[in-house]
């Protein structure tokens, strides 16, 4: 299992076998309304090898994490602090140039987006073997070979000649799988998926899921694979990440967070979902509510506005109190464990089938 943080406030120990170690991060944005609290003493650690799923709402700052670990927010409108350790280097305190080394070469990022990711001014052929050229000094020869080798990877039918091709004259699956490719064109070590699926159907989904398994298998790359889709996460990641409100929640491999999650959050996400076999007319439990501002988030537990549990807690410790995430597989709630598991039983599981 990857191992993670002992609390949201205080950096555990990297563990042995950690690549990617994130600790206490926090990233602000100033606006004109104030300061945005996007990412609020996040901490996780990636293995080698190994796959990371983070999920939750639009907003909840998964995205933004993992912009910060490529150093791609504006300096001039945020701030990033605590630590991003890549193999032990803190890329929090790396200059621009450092970080012009690092991405694409030993980290790269497949966007949600390929359309508007790729520039529609230049070959697709051409964004993949420029910036192959810049990190290893390849000759032109090389680099198209190259290009020419990862779009046959990624099932791109005749590379050859789509190699001179525009993003316009590829499919949205294909766009995809190019993004994949200059993704891996210098066998990167960690690998972030940004919702790379979203805008896919149902079969294309599956193949670049399946693509995406087997280059790590290949490759042995870490990956942080970022989805609001718990199907989706539940055949590509080994451990789960859950955020809301710029913080994590819960954590711990795939299987112990959707089997039997702990935190009312996730028990929230899992019974808004369609089930499989279930009655078509059976009405979804959506989460009542809306996600909280990060301009001006909840005291205490971000989530206690929304839950239906609060009342189970003796006091006002939920919004009084923030809940910490321990160590190992945690879950932030007040609750206690033996309630965790009444809820789960009694009221949840009923739900999921």
């Amino acid at each position: 299992m990857t191992t993670l943080t002992k609390t949201e406030d205080t950096p555990a120990p990297t563990g042995p076998e950690a690549f990617l170690s994130v600790r206490d991060l926090r990233v602000r944005f100033s606006t004109e309304d104030g300061v945005v609290k996007a990412v609020d003493g996040l901490s996780f650690d990636v293995e080698r090898g190994k796959t990371l799923g983070i999920v939750g709402e639009s907003g909840s700052g998964k995205s933004v994490t993992n912009l910060a670990v490529l150093g791609l927010h504006n300096p001039q409108s945020s701030s990033v602090t605590g630590e991003i350790l890549l193999d032990g280097k803190n890329l929090i305190a790396a200059s621009e140039k450092e970080m012009e080394r690092i991405r694409g070469n030993r980290a790269a990022m497949i966007f949600q987006d390929p359309l508007t990711a790729l520039s529609p001014y230049y070959t697709v052929g051409r964004q993949l073997a420029e910036p192959f050229r810049k990190h290893t000094g390849a000759s032109r020869k090389e680099a198209k070979a190259r290009a020419i080798e990862m779009l046959t990877k990624v099932g791109i039918p005749q590379p050859a000649l789509r190699f001179d091709d525009y993003p316009h004259q590829f499919s949205g699956g294909m766009r995809q799988r190019a993004m994949i490719a200059m993704s891996l064109m210098c066998n990167p070590d960690l690998l972030i998926a940004d919702e790379p699926t979203t805008a896919l159907d149902v079969t294309v989904q599956a193949q670049i899921l399946d693509l995406l398994k087997d280059l790590q298998q290949e490759f042995g790359s870490a990956i942080i694979f970022i989805t609001h889709d718990l199907g989706v996460i539940a055949n590509m990641a080994d451990d789960l990440l859950v955020m809301y409100a710029g913080r994590a929640v819960e954590r711990g491999t795939v299987r112990e967070v959707l089997q039997q999650p702990k935190h009312p959050y996730t028990w929230g996400l899992l019974s808004s979902m369609p089930r499989l076999g279930g009655d078509i007319n059976e009405a979804l439990m959506p989460i009542p509510g809306s996600p909280p501002s990060l301009l001006n988030p909840p005291s205490g537990c971000p989530f206690h506005p929304r839950c239906a549990f609060t009342e189970k807690v003796d006091g006002e410790r939920c919004s009084g109190e923030r809940p910490l995430l321990a160590e190992g597989r945690a879950a932030a709630c007040h609750l206690t464990p033996e309630q965790k598991r009444t809820i789960f039983i009694d009221d949840i599981k009923p739900r999921l089938g």
